[in-house]
């Protein structure tokens, strides 16, 4: 996966929403590159300062285009905007969106993989390369909770990675980018793929990881993670949930012996992972690994 800067041009489908137009403007405040938006019924208009278009399509071949586009859509209506997005040449579409049936998903999963466009969610909190840029609905602009700091955070959760990060920034730390991967079963970037990518972001000296049961992401992540320089911190939610209890996210469920607490923790230990028990230690594991 690629993460995004400031100087990366953002698309917003369903921008003249309720929350389109709220979070477009604290977007466009924090630093975001927005081009433009879409909605088909008020093409030709302005909306929060940028042109609006008909479609995706459209926007890609006025003056420079667009790099990424973030979908604040319905859930039936996420598989047409993302075909809409894949099908102009995105290199990037985050997916905020829960509840989108799992046919659609895969649908336009697999149209991503074609068209080399590399999908972040659905079900995301979206991401923040902090005093540069964020899209989504993190709390970027919060200065308690995301501070420029060299701490890459990674997270399946919005709610717990942005613990993490008023954790990390009560620690005397700071964040270098945010990645929320989202909490579906079927997503586009994957826990090794976001650890990946910010292993090798400039001016991270550190990961942290946030995890849950359910699925094997955090076990491919951890053979990734064996190879890095860099202190990797995880903390995996859910273990005291009973196997076949499915724990806030529709990915979060363990079958049988898959996805347990007990064979993630393993697997990231094994792998030389600080696994914490709270996210309130991760300032002491911090100053162990980094310093003050």
């Amino acid at each position: 996966m690629r993460i995004v800067r400031k100087h990366h041009r953002v698309l917003v489908q369903g921008i003249t929403g309720k929350q389109g137009t709220f979070w477009t403007e604290r977007m466009q405040e924090y630093g975001t590159t927005i081009m433009g938006g879409v909605n088909p019924k008020k093409a030709g208009t302005e909306h929060c300062g940028v042109p609006v278009y008909a479609s995706a399509a459209e926007a890609m071949k006025d003056g420079e285009g667009f790099d990424a586009s973030i979908l604040f859509i319905p859930p039936l209506g996420v598989m047409d905007a993302a075909m809409d997005a894949i099908e102009a040449g995105a290199r990037g579409i985050c997916i905020l969106t829960e509840h989108i049936p799992v046919q659609d998903v895969m649908y336009f999963m697999a149209a991503a993989k074609e068209h080399g466009t590399m999908i972040t969610g659905p079900n995301t909190a979206g991401s923040v390369t902090v005093d540069e840029c964020f899209l989504g609905f993190m709390p970027a602009f919060n200065e308690r909770i995301f501070k420029k700091g060299n701490v890459g955070v990674m997270s399946r959760s919005g709610s717990l990675g942005t613990l993490m990060c008023q954790n990390i920034v009560s620690a005397g730390y700071g964040q270098s980018a945010f990645v929320g991967i989202g909490g579906d079963p079927v997503i586009g970037t994957t826990t090794k793929d976001a650890l990946e990518a910010l292993d090798n972001f400039e001016g991270t000296d550190a990961v942290v990881m946030v995890g849950e049961i359910g699925g094997s992401m955090e076990e491919e992540a951890a053979e990734y993670a064996a190879t890095m320089d860099k202190p990797v911190f995880a903390f995996i939610a859910g273990g005291a949930a009973p196997a076949g209890k499915k724990m806030g996210h529709a990915g979060a469920i363990v079958m049988g012996d898959k996805g347990t607490y007990k064979s993630k923790r393993d697997a990231l230990e094994d792998a030389g992972v600080t696994v914490l028990d709270t996210p309130s230690h991760v300032g002491d594991g911090l100053k162990a690994a980094l310093g003050k």
